[in-house]
């Protein structure tokens, strides 16, 4: 009775966090649909004047929140994708390792499997990296995200403002959703400026519109300088093939840790995000080559191009070594095991 009562318990713990990681993506909805209200009816129709100047607005406008919509749809249920069954231990293997009690030999057995896989990171002491929830050994870049209980390719961090899991199977799109809502904010702060000046000096009468004009410029404003500085922040990511979880806790190959070892140049690493072909760039479908196992390494490209071994990489301010903490990040949450 009482076993069945701490099972209804945590069900419902469950379900009510199920429920509230939706509030973040909520509160977005509801501030895109205002915004949209006070731009079209109380700006463009009401305060604008001029028939010209207000179909400018309006087309331009529609352009720019359509791909910001789409995007931010897209990043929001675009499922992250999961290691596929080869990583996953077999029935055998698991029964022989969870069986196992000592910690040498539980190792050992991981290294012989690890061979039969294209696997070359490791975990800071050297180890093969294995999840002990999801019973599989990750790819490289691969970690398991608390929040979604489960392993997440290429995983980049945890965003509640998406309710999602950023990886390698929506990572251009929510790249791509910065840049639209940067553009969004710009576009709406500049065209929004000038009335707002008019209200300010008393050239417009003081109706209805007069507040969503002029709120509507703060909150664009305020938007536009927190996503700018985290757009910039993924650009710098991208230019430098790492992720969020690689930028705080160095990567460990098998032979040794090695900040930049998935940095192949700045062309090739934009094209890991977007692909080879340009016309996809800007748009939200899913470009991003290979599955999401395996990725190009430095030290293999150097051994095919030796130019690239005279390269001097980009020097890095924060320190490689030190590990990932949790809440270090508003929009990083992720807990490896």
């Amino acid at each position: 009775m009482r076993r069945g009562w701490k099972m209804a318990l945590s069900g419902g713990l469950r379900c009510c966090r199920r429920v509230l990681s939706w509030v973040p993506v909520l509160v977005i909805v509801l501030v895109v649909l205002w915004s949209y209200y006070a731009y079209v009816f109380e700006l463009c129709l009401v305060t604008v004047l001029s028939p010209a100047e207000k179909v400018v607005y309006l087309i331009l406008y529609h352009a720019i929140f359509v791909f910001f919509t789409w995007t931010y749809w897209k990043s929001i249920f675009t499922l992250p994708l999961q290691p596929n069954q080869k990583f996953h231990l077999s029935y055998t293997d698991k029964e022989r390792y969870e069986n196992e009690e000592r910690p040498e030999v539980q190792k050992q057995m991981l290294v012989d499997m690890a061979k039969k896989l294209p696997v070359y990171t490791r975990t800071g002491s050297g180890a093969v990296r294995f999840c002990d929830r999801c019973h599989l050994i990750k790819p490289d870049r691969c970690h398991h995200c608390s929040v979604c209980a489960m392993c997440v390719l290429k995983m980049d961090h945890h965003c509640p403002w998406v309710n999602n899991c950023i990886g390698f199977s929506n990572y251009k799109f929510f790249l791509q959703f910065l840049a639209y809502s940067v553009l969004y904010c710009l576009y709406i702060a500049t065209t929004v400026f000038s009335y707002f000046i008019k209200y300010w000096r008393g050239e417009l009468p003081s109706v209805r519109s007069k507040f969503h004009v002029l709120f509507l410029l703060f909150v664009a404003c305020m938007f536009f300088v927190s996503l700018v500085i985290l757009f910039g922040y993924h650009c710098w990511l991208v230019s430098r093939n790492k992720t969020t979880l690689e930028a705080f806790c160095t990567p460990v190959f098998t032979s040794g840790p090695e900040k930049n070892g998935f940095n192949l140049g700045f062309i090739k690493n934009i094209k890991q995000v977007f692909g080879d072909k340009k016309k996809f760039w800007l748009i939200p479908i899913g470009s991003s080559p290979g599955d999401g196992h395996s990725f190009p390494m430095r030290s293999r490209n150097e051994s095919q191009d030796p130019l690239l071994a005279n390269e001097e990489p980009w020097e890095d301010n924060e320190d490689d070594n030190r590990d990932y903490p949790e809440g270090s990040s508003s929009l990083a949450v992720e807990t490896e095991t």
